[in-house]
């Protein structure tokens, strides 16, 4: 546990390549003094590097560098590993929760009929559950794009349709031949889809 740097970082600085990333801990932290802060959060104050060297070793801790812009830089006592082991898990759930958002396409005519409309609905009202975004396109052809407001009709029909499981994250714009609008889901069907992928 108590490991000064390793042989990769020393060679970096011995060839002056890229400055490592990587968080400092003990003995690589090469500055006269640091700020002191507990392994509860408390503030010690500042002290000497071998000082906090030697309260790491004696509370069986790390010292890690957490602030190394700041003038002197803040360093904590804590269990390095642990701490690692909790932020790889908040950066796999956040890389989770980014994946989940995911925009569907569906696209209908001005003039659909009412069964081709239930269908592509239950497809929008999926996606939806799912936790997606949907972008909803209405494409006009001919004469059709002198009435817009057929178009917005059908979107606004098919938002409220929809209402209990998404809204409307972007309002129907004309963009050339089509008419786009974007529903998003409740935050709740979001939680949702994430709790089932999870039990996948």
């Amino acid at each position: 546990m108590w490991a000064p740097g390793s042989n990769k970082s020393k060679r970096h600085l011995d060839q002056g390549g890229p400055i490592s990333s990587e968080t400092r801990i003990n003995e690589r932290i090469r500055v006269p003094e640091v700020r002191l802060v507990g392994p509860n959060g408390e503030q010690v104050g500042i002290v000497r590097i071998e000082d906090a060297l030697r309260l790491a070793q004696e509370a069986d801790l790390d010292l890690v560098e957490v602030a190394p812009q700041a003038r002197p830089p803040v360093a904590k006592l804590m269990d390095f590993g642990k701490f690692k082991y909790e932020s790889a898990q908040k950066a796999r759930e956040s890389r989770r929760n980014q994946q989940l958002t995911v925009i569907k396409e569906q696209k209908l005519r001005p003039k659909i009929d009412q069964h081709d409309y239930e269908t592509k609905k239950g497809h929008v009202s999926r996606f939806l559950a799912q936790g997606n975004k949907v972008k909803v396109t209405i494409m006009f052809r001919g004469r059709e794009q002198s009435r817009p407001e057929l178009g917005f009709r059908l979107l606004q029909k098919l938002a409220d349709d929809v209402s209990e499981l998404g809204f409307i994250e972007s309002s129907p714009k004309q963009d050339g031949r089509n008419m786009i609008m974007v529903l998003a889901p409740h935050k709740k069907a979001k939680a949702k889809a994430a709790k089932e992928a999870e039990n996948a």
